[in-house]
Order: C-alpha cells, then sequence, then structure tokens
C-alpha cells in the first residue's frame, strides 16, 4: 500500500448495508486484500473526515459452481475483503445519502 486511496475499492450497496447505514451507522467498503483494521479507519477519516469507531474485517470466499455435463468446479465470482466500518452516530458519509 502506497496512498490512502488504494485501500478503500469501492462501496458496497445492498438491502443489508442500507439497513445498517440509517439504523446502526455502518458503512461497507470493499478493501485491498492486504488493507488491516487501522489502514482501513486512517483511510476513512481521512478522505471523509469523520470520526470511527469500530472496523471489522471479513474475508468473503469466492462463489463456485458445478457444471451439470463435466461435473467441474467453476468459480463464478472472485475472492475480496469487504470492511464494516461503524461512525459516530453525528458523522455521515455523502456517498450513501442518496440510497434511502
Amino acid at each position: 500500500m502506497t496512498t490512502i486511496y488504494e485501500v478503500l475499492r469501492r462501496p458496497l450497496v445492498t438491502e443489508k448495508t442500507n439497513y445498517q447505514v440509517n439504523r446502526l451507522h455502518q458503512y461497507v467498503f470493499e478493501v485491498a486484500e492486504d488493507a488491516t483494521k487501522t489502514m482501513v479507519k486512517d483511510a476513512v477519516e481521512q478522505i471523509f473526515d469523520v470520526k470511527v469507531l469500530r472496523v471489522n474485517i471479513i474475508n468473503v470466499p469466492a462463489k463456485r459452481t458445478r457444471r451439470a455435463r463435466s461435473r467441474r468446479v467453476v468459480v463464478r465470482n472472485p475472492a475480496y475483503k469487504k470492511a464494516v466500518v461503524t461512525l459516530a452516530p453525528e458523522d455521515r458519509i455523502p456517498i450513501f445519502e442518496g440510497v434511502e
């Protein structure tokens, strides 16, 4: 990692993360494979100018499926790492605001 902008790859916006944003003040990001909790915390605090209370990191495994004829295992979606960032109740990240 050279810069904080390489730590956060993209925000994950789903129905579950929408609930987490509105009720629990938790934001979910896909992060780099070698990112740590402190790197994610520093990146979010510097980029969005908010106070991070907690960071949880989850390694999401690849989705695999089998082909009917050959019975071969095929990787459908690659594995990635995601971070759930809990903010202070008064802080908000504007990129999630349009989703209700």
